[in-house]
This record gives structure tokens, sequence and C-alpha cells, in this order.
């Protein structure tokens, strides 16, 4: 991932973090050439410093979306989103 690609996934996360409640898919839908992997590893990441820089909701937030994202790229396991279904 290029240093560029990585700033233009913050801008994203930071898009997400501002918009309003709802507005997240349209978010989304206006960057979907930066929609990936290495967007969800970096919302991760975000995600993970969040949690240790006393920003539980920013955390909690990040990791619903990275996680929402990855099933709909086919990134999470498969089995694992059965279970839950269940």
């Amino acid at each position: 991932m290029t240093e560029q690609r990585e700033d233009l996934y913050m801008q994203v996360i930071n898009q997400l973090l501002e918009c309003p409640n709802g507005q997240e898919p349209e978010v989304l839908d206006n960057n979907l050439e930066l929609v990936d992997a290495g967007l969800v590893q970096t919302m991760t990441k975000v995600a993970a410093y969040f949690a240790h820089h006393d920003n539980p909701d920013g955390a909690k937030f990040l990791v619903h979306v990275a996680r929402e994202l990855a099933i709909q790229l086919g990134l999470y396991p498969e089995q694992l989103t059965q279970q839950q279904e269940a």
C-alpha cells in the first residue's frame, strides 16, 4: 500500500467519522475506487489506535463499518458470518 493510497483511505475514514448518522453508504459510494481490503485494514488500524487513546465510540464505529465492508467484499470468513446469522 502506497503512502498516497493510505492518505486517501484516511480521508475516507475522516469523512465517515464526520458524516451524519445514516450517510455512511453515500460516503462509501462516492469513494468506490477506495473500497477494498486496504481500506478495511486501515480502518482496523485506526480503530485500534482509537481504542488505546480513549475513543471507544470511534473504535466501535470503525470496527462495525470495517466488518460490514469485509463481508461485502468477501474478506470475512463465511463460516463466521453463517454462525452469527444462526
